[in-house]
């Protein structure tokens, strides 16, 4: 980690231009963790980075701080070229949408993940799959650089850490209560940040609550299968967790699956387990993930892919 830091304050030094990103279709981790760099880079380096982001942004993230600086992509010029470009909580090459071209065409690319990719973008690398949320990554180059924060850093890694352990429901190693009890004691209020993130829209909750209650259950009531057709998917905010955390609180769940029609012939699937692996059969629809968390998007009839995900799940 210190020769990686090292490299990234010497990168950051030499650049002129800065972007940051993570994957399409942002979350609170990948939203979070880019607009926490931003304000890092800000207040030690002096200099300006641009957070670009493809795809749509949760509602419940409109109130995080610095939300207004996350820049949408197509109020970038095509052609705009960048001494460094950071990724954060990107997954894999194929999850970065239309900012690739920004990717590819940079000089110098880091990358801070929390993902298995056994296809690295970055050319410095700041990754571990161990921890919970890619703003933990980050919290350690700051610990290691002390770099000066402030209240919008704080808050943000906080709220990238709440979020993507699902409130803390999602925790395996006590580093994540060690880092967040840092946070708490830099300022962090965790009441306060939860209360932002209740943002949503009456549409959405409606949608979520009519899929939740057509969920069918299969294999004996230990694999729930909700789906989302075009129209409904269009009134979905974010990746559609509310609905993968209520099926998985029914007793006897183990597995849930939320079919996404995004479009027509293009299904996004998203996949939760309790506690048995399930990457594997993201990985085997061109997807991937966590072990216990993983997703893909397949382009085939919603129909076709919930009899692959049905096939896939025979003898677990």
């Amino acid at each position: 980690m210190m020769e990686k830091t090292r490299v990234f304050i010497e990168k950051v030094q030499n650049a002129k231009t800065i972007a940051i990103s993570g994957h399409k279709n942002l979350d609170g981790d990948a939203l979070c963790s880019a607009l926490a760099l931003k304000r890092i880079i800000e207040l030690n380096f002096g200099k300006q980075a641009t957070v670009i982001y493809d795809g749509n942004v949760p509602r419940d993230l409109d109130n995080v701080p610095m939300r207004a600086d996350a820049v949408f992509h197509k109020n970038i010029p095509d052609n705009a070229k960048f001494d460094l470009y950071i990724l954060v909580d990107y997954g894999t090459r194929k999850h970065l949408g239309e900012i690739e071209k920004y990717v590819n065409s940079a000089d110098f690319v880091i990358e801070f993940d929390h993902h298995f990719n056994d296809d690295l973008v970055g050319n410095l690398c700041f990754d571990n799959e161990e921890k919970a949320a890619t703003a933990q990554i980050i919290f350690d180059m700051v610990k290691v650089a002390n770099f000066n924060v402030d209240s919008d850093v704080v808050d943000l890694l906080m709220l990238a850490i709440i979020t993507d352990t699902g409130h803390f429901r999602f925790v395996k190693h006590s580093d994540v209560f060690k880092d967040s009890a840092r946070l708490v004691d830099a300022g962090a209020d965790v009441s306060r940040l939860t209360n932002l993130l209740k943002n949503k829209d009456k549409k959405t909750v409606l949608v979520e609550a009519k899929v939740v209650s057509e969920a069918e259950f299969l294999m004996r009531g230990r694999l729930a299968i909700a789906t989302l057709n075009h129209e409904d998917y269009k009134k979905l905010d974010g990746r559609g967790e509310i609905v993968l955390s209520l099926l998985g609180q029914i007793r006897g769940v183990q597995y849930v699956v939320l079919l996404k029609e995004q479009k027509e012939g293009r299904i996004g699937i998203s996949i939760r387990s309790r506690q048995t692996p399930i990457n594997q059969i993201a990985e085997s629809l061109g997807g991937g993930g966590h072990l216990c968390a993983a997703g893909a998007v397949v382009e085939d009839s919603l129909e076709n892919v919930r009899t692959k995900i049905i096939n896939a799940f025979k003898g677990m």
